[in-house]
């Protein structure tokens, strides 16, 4: 791969590109009436705070659908299937990305507006601009960590299980080698389920599955405490997507 940071920034965004391009018409048919939530893909089964998650996130949309019911608000359509929220929520977010995206993208490189599309297709167009993109660094910059988030975003949806990646040193908290770091979250996280802090207003006293967490602002304090880079975490965070597939724990790079 050449040196040039915008170059690089460039072909890991046609990367992205391609997983959203492909999983986003995934995305649309997880609300075709009748068709179960969660969808059909083949996954290893989620660990318990994965399970803790859906059940929280089930239960809200429940209650939504109550309130509406209450309200007399019924979802349009013939079919039974409970609305899937977060599944219409992010298919708004990408949607929108993608739009904002390539529209930045145009008016940087001097192209005008672009013609109205779908997503697929608006994708497309931004790919095949890449090479001019690319003798933008910031812009290339942009276009890879959108394209990366909106991707990130599509796959959880789906239901693909999120990366951790090891990060070396201690916590600073209970001393264990514990500490991870969540590219999708662009936060750092102890795993260690027997971490306790010494704050007072910290829930981990009473709440077994708290787990202390750094995010990208916090990062610079993190990196004190333990005698690491910030720029090895932000490296990690960065360069996950580099390793292949997203499923279960990297090690470190």
């Amino acid at each position: 791969m050449t040196s040039d940071p915008a170059a690089q920034y460039s072909a890991r965004a046609a990367r992205w590109i391609d997983i959203l391009r492909l999983q986003f018409p995934e995305l649309l048919q997880e609300l075709t009436p009748g068709r179960p939530g969660g969808g059909t893909r083949s996954r290893p089964p989620l660990g318990p705070a994965a399970l803790r998650a859906l059940g929280e996130r089930d239960s809200a949309e429940r209650a939504e659908a109550l309130r509406g019911e209450q309200l007399g608000i019924a979802p349009l359509g013939a079919s039974a299937a409970p609305i899937r929220l977060h599944v219409s929520d992010a298919i708004r977010d990408i949607t929108d990305g993608v739009v904002e995206l390539e529209e930045a993208v145009r008016e940087r490189l001097g192209l005008g507006r672009p013609a109205r599309a779908d997503v697929p297709r608006r994708l497309v167009r931004i790919a095949a601009l890449l090479d001019d993109i690319a003798e933008h660094p910031v812009l290339a910059r942009h276009v890879l960590d959108e394209c990366r988030r909106m991707a990130r975003r599509c796959g959880r949806t789906l239901g693909d299980p999120e990366t951790l990646v090891r990060l070396d040193g201690r916590c600073p908290w209970c001393d264990s080698v514990s500490l991870r770091v969540m590219p999708a979250r662009r936060t750092a996280l102890c795993v260690n389920p027997g971490c306790r802090c010494t704050d007072e207003g910290c829930p981990c006293a009473e709440n077994p599955a708290h787990r202390h967490t750094w995010t990208e602002t916090g990062w610079a304090r993190l990196a004190a405490e333990t005698g690491a880079e910030v720029e090895e975490i932000a490296a990690l965070a960065d360069t996950a997507d580099e390793r292949g597939g997203g499923l279960g724990e990297a090690g470190a790079a």
